[in-house]
């Protein structure tokens, strides 16, 4: 038994490559914080759409916050150990009726983070469902090495450069249901992705993209980390404040300057530049 999971679920992370769901917070918790991030989009529509929403816990308290609570720490300790990086995240928000969906991919196939001793956190704000674009996993495919991804730049693809994992059995590929407040946490080897939003309702999800270990460099480029827990032995990497208000310049600055370094490592050795 760990700190958070229990060995049954901590088997089927080592099986499957993911593990959900999770329970993380109460109704009321999960409320208070999709009230404060849409509040945030309103003041700042500009700031938090687009490329904006990459590393938004620099610039957001509501997100920083998320991403050290202890109780997602402590099922992220149980799969990695105790000393946890935050080295980046994303919100992933799918409007109403809308085409936008995310292919099939492995996390770790133009991260740059090695060796693949991390794990993405993706935590449901609103209800998360087939009809709203749920994430489909393919259970086990974290056990190989990883595969070639073909650049698409597809309109509707709301990934980087549209990279596609080619030939995936859907069949094979099993739905990822979450009820706001609760989590799953993934390989960065899984073969997953989401399809479009055809529902009324935002879908709204925070991906913590990733916590890493200290043992995990960056090998294409630079990002920075905060420290979540344990100690840093390696120093592979900067360490980064946490903001203390909403929308600091400064942090604003902050966050612009590491989506720029992280834009360098998504399309290095791309033939052009997508829209995020």
């Amino acid at each position: 038994m760990g700190k958070r999971l229990t060995q049954a679920q901590t088997d089927a992370y080592a099986r499957d490559g993911f593990v959900a769901p999770i329970d993380i917070f109460s109704a009321d918790e999960v409320a208070e914080i999709r009230a404060e991030l849409e509040a945030a989009e309103t003041r700042w529509p500009d700031g938090l759409a687009g490329p904006g929403r990459n590393n938004a816990h620099y610039v957001l308290p509501v997100l920083d916050r998320i991403s050290h609570d202890s109780r997602i720490l402590d099922a992220v300790e149980d799969l990695i150990g105790p000393d946890i990086l935050v080295a980046g995240t994303t919100l992933f928000i799918k409007e109403p009726e809308t085409s936008g969906f995310i292919s099939w991919h492995q996390d770790a196939r133009y991260i740059g983070l090695e060796p693949h001793d991390w794990i993405t956190a993706w935590l449901a704000i609103s209800d998360v469902n087939e009809e709203n674009g749920c994430m489909r996993m393919v259970p086990g495919s974290h056990t190989a090495p990883l595969v070639e991804h073909v650049d698409t730049y597809g309109e509707d693809n709301l990934l980087t450069r549209g990279q596609t994992v080619p030939n995936v059995d859907e069949a094979a590929s099993v739905p990822v249901p979450l009820k706001p407040g609760q989590l799953s946490l993934h390989h960065p080897r899984v073969v997953h992705g989401s399809g479009p939003n055809r529902s009324g309702e935002r879908r709204i999800g925070f991906a913590i993209q990733s916590y890493i270990t200290p043992a995990v460099d960056q090998v294409i480029g630079k990002i920075w980390v905060q420290q979540a827990r344990g100690v840093d032995e390696y120093a592979y990497h900067e360490h980064a404040a946490r903001p203390t208000e909403a929308m600091r310049p400064a942090d604003i600055a902050f966050r612009d300057m590491t989506n720029d370094k992280l834009s360098e490592i998504f399309y290095a050795g791309a033939e052009k530049k997508g829209r995020y």
